[in-house]
């Protein structure tokens, strides 16, 4: 019985296997169904099910290995061995790779969809059994329900373990083309029809769309997206089948992403005075969501929120919101465009961080690409990666021995500004402006450059406001607003949006320094900033005061409104203590002025004035003295100066007239300062100039004779020879005088020019005098610049250092500054930490001291 028992089961397995593979190999019989069924379940019944399966499977891996999986990779084999170039050229056909993949897909679908059906016959089979077997109440194994899974297991693990490296890549490169032809299609059709472009992609069913579109061209356009959307797909549907679901998904959503980044750069450009990020957000819901819309309508995959098929909602589903075209979205699409949009606004924050330099250059004509930045800064949250990136960019571009202190301080006003639409808070301002304020406080001319910027009616306005406004009064209208909408903020405000405020506060970010609060934060403006550079508000007013005296003193008439306007302004900064002498060197002017109308009223009036004049030759009249209080002046440099009898005459007047309506004040020439006007008659020609006194006294003395020594001429004005040989070079230039070698090599001969033909053979000779007359007169000033005034002001300290290092051998700057403000009672020592270290650093120059690892000590 054992033996036609095994008999039996031997028949029924080589029965099996005979119908399996007509069934599976060679041309393939459906109809071997009915005769497989009782072999099926005569096995079955021996408790050989399970056999059965992976026998049947393991016939349908080996037939669909070796036919239908090799001829699909075999269809990509030219692309898979080629090289990188030839592979271009694969890229640059038109049809490549659809007409490939579509061929391929459609073969290798055909043969599964057959193997499938084979599948089912099977289980037809072992169900009956499973069926018969439970009526009759016996235990049987469940194979029917387990094989088309695990057939379709083994489709996708036969085609991934065989998959050639090129393949992804084949992928990519076909859903980028087919994008590529969406976007096309878009950027042809009407863009005044905004209808037509959102409904682009938003039905899949050709036949379903409206009949009634006036244009027929659109109509086309609508019809081919549709075809292409199907196209589309249909392909993705196959490879879903293939159990390619995740790599289609990763290479389709590739192309997508690489679609809106090209769309994203296509946008920005450098153009930085357009808005971006609004034509950026349109593109995205007209091009890629109505597409993955289509997409995900024609696979099946778009769920509406209405549908209920989910007890659990994502948060998403808690406020949908609607899209041109699509209505209220499915939660795969919202996700798809939350992932867009992250992705557009990342793309465009990196692109403006990287360009970030250029577009605060051209703050605020930049202001949209600040307003886009601010807002994917805000929506991606990578402030830190903007204040890295231009904080380098500041040291590799800005921060270097080749741009000027100006250049600097102007972009740091440009990036305060820009920073600060930004960031209000102020946080990220910190972080970028220190470094900018560390190389500032090593440049000597910073000072001077800040004063310049916030006086300057041109120097500092660079934001476009009214023209000849000064920066410092651009600071004080947004400090005014400022002011207003804090006084809002403050007034207007009840405990209901108190509570709210309250309630949605958040703390500083990481960034933010702690001994810093917010209040304190947004209450610094652009002055206090450049006040925090140089370290005391009194460094920058004396500065100011120099430049101001510098001003005054240079100026041919009383026209001091604009000064007066900056000195208000800068009161209200610094208060009216701090800025007193200043406003005293003003009201001198306009005493002055008054006091010079008086005297040329009473010289006119006084008798003999008239025969004066004659013998004189010069009238009162073109005199206008600027009389100033000494005192509260800073310290004006002073030359000897001899002028001509006939000025000499006019000043003594004019100071005798003085001090009969002044009295008892009286007047002490500086002959040195101010400016001459003179009118110069030659044979053939006049000339007018505008000149120092030194020059004028120069070439006045050539009325007396045409021709001087420089030693002689020198020896009458009253200056040294080098520097007579330095200005006298003033009108070697102009052509007025001519320059001879004397007898002695070190005097030389100047002499007059009446005629314009001896001017133009010494041409050569004067154009090379000329520059380098200008570049001497630049570095000359009438007052006492702030470094020479503190130089002469810590003069009276060195020999308290010198005796201090002598005892203590050596000592840090904190030890001497401290130990001066204890000591040094007459005079009273109150100097800056910057300013000693200043005055140490001129002495270790001086080889006076020297430095080692932040001591000082006296030189050997």
């Amino acid at each position: 019985m054992q033996l036609d028992d095994s008999d039996g089961a031997l028949g029924s397995w080589a029965r099996f296997c005979a119908l399996s593979g007509e069934l599976v190999g060679g041309a393939g019989d459906l109809s071997v169904g009915p005769r497989l069924a009782p072999v099926v379940a005569d096995l079955c019944a021996r408790g050989l099910a399970t056999l059965v399966r992976d026998y049947f499977l393991h016939n349908l891996e080996e037939t669909f290995r070796n036919n239908a999986v090799k001829m699909f990779w075999q269809k990509f084999h030219p692309y898979s061995s080629s090289s990188a170039v030839e592979r271009i050229k694969f890229c640059v056909q038109e049809s490549w790779p659809e007409d490939v993949l579509s061929a391929a897909l459609e073969d290798i679908c055909l043969e599964k969809s057959y193997q499938e059906k084979c599948v089912l016959v099977l289980a037809h089979a072992l169900q009956s059994y499973e069926e018969k077997a439970q009526n009759r109440k016996l235990k049987a194994v469940q194979c029917s329900s387990s094989l088309m899974p695990r057939y379709q297991l083994m489709v996708s693990s036969v085609l991934l373990t065989t998959l050639p490296l090129s393949f992804p890549e084949i992928l990519n490169v076909y859903f980028k083309k087919k994008l590529e032809e969406l976007n096309t299609m878009v950027d042809a059709s009407d863009e005044n029809d905004q209808l037509a472009s959102h409904e682009l992609f938003g039905r899949s069913n050709v036949s379903a769309w409206d009949s009634k579109m006036d244009i027929d061209s659109q109509e086309t356009v609508i019809s081919e997206s549709c075809t292409l959307v199907k196209n589309i797909g249909k392909v993705v549907r196959d490879f879903r089948c293939l159990g390619f679901t995740s790599m289609t998904e990763d290479s389709y959503s590739s192309a997508i992403i690489w679609l809106l980044k090209s769309k994203v750069y296509e946008l920005a450009g450098d153009d930085y005075r357009i808005p971006v990020l609004g034509s950026v957000n349109k593109w995205i819901q007209v091009v890629p969501l109505q597409f993955l819309h289509a997409l995900l309508t024609y696979l099946g995959d778009s769920v509406d929120y209405d549908s209920g098929l989910s007890g659990l909602k994502s948060p998403l589903a808690s406020r949908p919101s609607s899209f041109p075209g699509i209505g209220v979205p499915s939660e795969a699409l919202l996700r798809w465009h939350m992932r867009l949009e992250y992705f557009a606004y990342e793309t465009l924050q990196d692109l403006r961080i990287g360009k970030l330099f250029e577009i605060i250059v051209d703050y605020p004509e930049s202001s949209p690409a600040i307003e886009d930045l601010k807002q994917c800064l805000e929506y991606t949250g990578q402030h830190s990666k903007l204040v890295d990136s231009f904080i380098s960019s500041l040291r590799y571009r800005l921060l270097t021995a080749g741009a000027s202190t100006n250049d600097i301080l102007h972009q740091y006003v440009s990036t305060i500004k820009a920073l600060r639409s930004i960031d209000p808070t102020g946080v990220f301002l910190e972080a970028v402006g220190e470094p900018i304020r560390d190389y500032l406080r090593g440049r000597k001319d910073t000072i001077k450059c800040i004063v310049t910027m916030l006086t300057d009616g041109s120097g500092g306005n660079t934001s476009g406001g009214n023209a000849g406004d000064n920066l410092l009064e651009e600071l004080n209208r947004d400090a005014e607003n400022q002011e207003n909408a804090d006084y809002d903020d403050h007034t207007n405000i009840d405990e209901k949006q108190a509570w709210l405020n309250s309630e949605s506060w958040e703390p500083d970010p990481v960034e933010a320094d702690p001994l810093k609060g917010s209040r304190s934060r947004r209450k610094i403006d652009i002055l206090g900033l450049m006040v925090s550079i140089i370290g005391s508000k009194d460094q920058l007013v004396n500065e100011y005061r120099v430049m101001l005296a510098e001003k005054l003193l240079s100026k041919s008439d009383f026209d001091i409104d604009s000064d007066i306007r900056t000195l208000e302004l800068l009161k209200i900064h610094f208060g009216e203590s701090s800025m007193q002498k200043c406003e005293i060197m003003l009201n001198d002017l306009i005493d002055s002025k008054r006091t010079n109308s008086n005297i040329k009223t009473s010289l006119l009036n006084a008798p003999g004035t008239v025969a004066g004049q004659e013998e004189a030759e010069i009238s009162h009249d073109v005199l206008d003295a600027t009389i100033i209080s000494s005192n509260f002046w800073p310290p004006i440099q002073t030359e000897d100066l001899a002028v001509p009898a006939s000025v000499d005459k006019l000043l003594s007047d004019f100071a005798q007239r003085f001090h009969q309506i002044k009295t008892p004040r009286k007047l002490l020439w500086k002959k040195n300062l101010g400016t001459v006007k003179l009118e110069l008659q030659f044979e053939d020609r006049s000339m007018q100039f505008t000149v120092v006194p030194v020059q004028a006294a120069i070439i006045m003395r050539f009325q007396e004779k045409p021709s001087w020594t420089s030693k002689a001429l020198a020896t009458e004005i009253g200056i040294p020879v080098d520097s007579l040989n330095r200005r006298i070079g003033f009108w070697t230039s102009k052509g007025v005088l001519t320059e001879s070698v004397g007898p002695d090599a070190d005097d030389h001969i100047f002499t007059i020019v009446d005629s314009m033909s001896d001017v133009n053979k010494n041409s050569i000779v004067n154009e090379s005098c000329e520059a380098f007359q200008m570049n001497e007169d630049e570095g000359e000033s009438s007052v006492a610049s702030v470094e020479e005034q503190l130089k002469k002001e810590m003069t009276v300290y060195e020999k308290f250092i010198i005796g201090m290092l002598t005892n203590f051998g050596n000592m840090t700057l904190d030890k001497i500054h401290n130990t001066l403000k204890m000591f040094c009672a007459e005079p009273s020592y109150d100097k800056s930490l910057q300013q000693l270290q200043s005055f140490l650093s001129g002495l270790v120059s001086d080889e006076k001291l020297e430095m080692r690892d932040g001591l000082y000590l006296l030189k050997k």
